[in-house]
């Protein structure tokens, strides 16, 4: 396989390096394009991987090219790509771009352009991702596949309806900030009590890592994990009823509607 990479953003980067971990595509064949020459030739040169200054000619060199660049520039990109339909004749174009629907690229692209959309977050940079993608309407059963390996060589990766992406971003896509902002907040109420900075966020991340772990390897509903957790009369349960006094399950149910409404503002735009 050859892969394309436009945009060399952490996210693009994060999804290429996780390929070639992976085993999946080889760095000599691999081509990159980025806005600026100073930013691909560095990342040329850090993972030896082929640096190219036209977007139209990866396009006609790849099997596979991630769409990786701000909401603003994207459909400039496609624009490009679509003044020269033959370099898309064997090219899949996956965009992790967000609020860029399939019909949004298909409308831009040749009539003929396979186009996949994919939400990944920011764990992917380390290997533990969470992503989702949607397929378009000229995409194989094969592209699908190679979608799924490319993407789950950074996480784990499920295929969705496009209809439910904008949620996906609300959940995945946003949910680390969110995840990171507990963290922070429960390490803050460690030191209010008395621990010292460094020992409380070492304890609050191995808690929030450790229960994960939990829900992902024994596949049991969280709400029986935490009753597992939680005795009569206890200090869990009595910590329960302040989160749930103070909004804890709704405000996290806001912030998700929050996050799904504006990826859906930025497809409209």
């Amino acid at each position: 396989m050859k892969l394309g990479l436009i945009g060399c953003g952490k996210m693009g980067r994060a999804l290429l390096e996780g390929a070639l971990t992976a085993g999946i595509v080889e760095a000599q064949d691999v081509y990159i394009t980025s806005r600026t020459e100073k930013t691909r030739q560095s990342v040329a040169k850090e993972l030896g991987v082929n640096p190219l200054a036209s977007n139209t000619e990866l396009a006609s060199i790849v099997d596979v090219a991630y769409l990786c660049t701000k909401p603003n520039v994207s459909k400039i990109v496609l624009l490009e790509l679509a003044e020269t339909p033959e370099s898309l004749d064997n090219t899949l174009i996956i965009s992790a771009v967000a609020g860029l629907k399939l019909e949004a690229m298909e409308s831009i692209l040749p009539d003929s352009a396979r186009v996949v959309r994919c939400m990944p977050n920011t764990p992917s940079l380390i290997g533990k991702g969470a992503a989702a993608y949607s397929t378009g309407s000229n995409t194989s059963d094969l592209d699908a596949s190679t979608t799924g390996k490319l993407l789950g060589s950074v996480g784990s990766v499920i295929e969705v309806d496009e209809s439910l992406m904008d949620s996906v971003t609300g959940v995945s896509g946003s949910g680390p900030a969110y995840v990171y902002t507990f963290i922070e907040s429960l390490a803050d109420a460690g030191v209010l009590k008395g621990l010292p900075r460094a020992q409380a966020l070492e304890l609050a991340t191995q808690t929030v890592l450790g229960a994960a772990s939990m829900v992902a390897e024994t596949g049991l509903h969280p709400a029986l994990l935490r009753d597992m957790v939680t005795s009569p009369g206890g200090t869990t349960i009595t910590a329960l009823k302040a989160l749930e006094d103070h909004g804890f399950r709704s405000a996290t149910i806001a912030a998700v509607e929050a996050a799904t409404e504006k990826s859906k503002e930025l497809g409209r735009n």
